[in-house]
């Protein structure tokens, strides 16, 4: 006999999944809205949005962390080993680090930034001008984390900040690139010099680069672009 306590319980049984599915496609939905934004806005703007919807930051890294379990490897992993191999008293600034994961994996000293703060690990500040004095950090990390429309003033920030020799690490999307060969270039030109590159897997591009010089007159630096990076409906 059902009675009414049971039916009761049957039909939160069956509208569970339901209301799971409809949350989990509200969070994703949001996520690519917070997504476009921060790749049409530059680093500015992208502060000014997360100062006024401080929730917005916990969305926009809640619908990330939902696309990084469907990789088949995530691109900080590879970050982490390369650092991991260099000298333990490398210091190195990470910029749009997220939840610090590098900071936590590795034996270096790490600053990290991002636009807020999600721990104590965290900086938080526009990552064309990060607090850090000239020539103090022998890394430099740009994970997936090369957005908006400015992303010529974090390389530029990157130079500042990095030590002549100093290394420069960049993981990005692959589809974010029309001519990979052309943003080397475009880099060399910001005072670095190619070392290597890893093009071997379907969804990533990992990137390795040496500062070799000052950047002193920006007015004659090339214009970088990528492709936003946008992640289909579900």
């Amino acid at each position: 006999m059902v009675t009414k306590t049971n039916k009761s319980k049957i039909q939160h049984k069956k509208s569970t999944p339901l209301r799971e599915k409809m949350m989990d496609r509200l969070q994703s939905a949001r996520f690519r809205y917070l997504n476009e934004e921060l790749y049409t806005k530059d680093s500015s703007g992208a502060v000014k949005l997360f100062e006024e919807d401080p929730d917005a930051f916990t969305a926009y890294h809640e619908g990330y962390r939902q696309q990084v379990r469907k990789w088949p490897m995530n691109p900080l992993s590879k970050i982490i080993i390369a650092v991991k191999m260099m000298p333990v008293n490398a210091v190195v600034a990470d910029f749009g680090c997220g939840d610090a994961e590098l900071s936590k994996n590795v034996k270096q000293t790490v600053h990290s930034f991002d636009l807020i703060a999600a721990n104590d690990r965290v900086t938080a500040c526009d990552m064309a001008h990060v607090p850090l004095g000239k020539h103090t950090v022998d890394v430099a990390v740009f994970c997936l984390s090369l957005m908006g429309t400015n992303l010529q003033d974090y390389l530029i920030e990157a130079n500042r900040v990095l030590k002549v020799g100093g290394t420069l690490l960049i993981a990005e999307v692959a589809s974010r690139f029309d001519k990979v060969a052309d943003f080397l270039t475009g880099v060399n030109r910001y005072g670095f010099t190619t070392i290597h590159t890893d093009f071997a897997h379907n969804l990533f591009y990992l990137m390795h680069f040496e500062k070799q010089r000052d950047v002193k007159n920006r007015k004659t630096l090339p214009i970088l672009t990528l492709n936003p990076c946008i992640y289909k409906k579900r």
